[in-house]
């Protein structure tokens, strides 16, 4: 009997995916994912269209979002799975960042505008569909303008620390994502661990302070890692004595190397985080 197919990371056009969350479910149920968690940025707007679609499929939805996080001078990311979607003190939190992230948006347009980019921040918002403007909306404009050849370049040139449109994080604290999340009944996760590149000690630090405020698990497969960093977050997830989660971090077909159902299965030696509430 094959293994259902667990996809608990995904992006849909109500923060910087490109697929509407009735064509990210339809098309990871036909890609064979069993149980699929649909993770916006900072916000949970396209939840209800997803419920509503995955209805009619055999397919099991897990209410999500991916809440960003400002930890040690850095930014990372707390997944919140299985949460309830109408909970007051998640929303209010969530609104904070979408707030901040508009700032956020004006400092990065005015930093590319200095470096002689004009019209950035009118031209990420045409990519923007939900009511997130991501870093993601400004890489497609500057590609499409013939800035870079592709967004991972766009970031390497434009958007990282030191080049004209990075803009330090002010985001949520740690304590505060993750209370959020377990305060609407849903369990957190660190997601893509292996993408901050923190030794091994910082990561111990960060997993440390995460178990302490609440949270229950990593991101031990993630859709852009080498086998190498799974084997490491595997035997971290066991000496922390965390559960173990899988995703695809899936933004739409364009990229072509993450596709949904092909992200490798959670390795045996970790629990599963959906043994809690399955």
């Amino acid at each position: 009997m094959a293994t259902a197919i667990y996809d608990l990371h995904t992006h849909s056009t109500a923060s910087d995916g490109t697929l509407n969350p009735t064509a990210l479910v339809q098309r990871a149920a036909a890609q064979g994912v069993a149980v699929l968690a649909l993770t916006d940025h900072d916000c949970t707007g396209g939840l209800a269209e997803a419920s509503a679609v995955s209805a009619n499929l055999e397919l099991e939805l897990v209410s999500g979002v991916e809440i960003s996080v400002t930890w040690g001078g850095r930014t990372v990311h707390i997944l919140g799975l299985g949460i309830d979607r109408e909970n007051l003190e998640l929303q209010a939190g969530l609104q904070q960042l979408r707030a901040y992230r508009d700032e956020r948006a004006r400092e990065i347009a005015q930093g590319l505008q200095k470096a002689g980019i004009e019209g950035a921040l009118e031209g990420a918002s045409c990519y923007a569909q939900g009511n997130i403007l991501s870093r993601t909306h400004f890489a497609r404009f500057l590609v499409e303008k013939g800035y870079a050849k592709n967004t991972q370049d766009v970031f390497k040139r434009y958007l990282v620390q030191g080049k004209p449109g990075h803009v330090a994080g002010r985001w949520a604290t740690l304590e505060e994502a993750v209370t959020w999340i377990r305060h609407a009944g849903g369990f957190p996760v660190v997601a893509h661990p292996a993408r901050y590149r923190l030794t091994r000690s910082k990561l111990m630090q960060l997993l440390g302070e995460f178990k302490e405020w609440g949270g229950v698990a990593l991101e031990v497969v993630s859709g852009s890692q080498p086998p190498e960093a799974t084997a490491l977050l595997l035997r971290l997830a066991r000496e922390m004595d965390l559960l173990g989660s899988c995703g695809s971090d899936y933004h739409g077909p364009e990229n072509t190397w993450i596709e949904l159902g092909r992200t490798p299965p959670l390795p045996g030696g970790c629990t599963p985080v959906w043994s809690l509430w399955q």
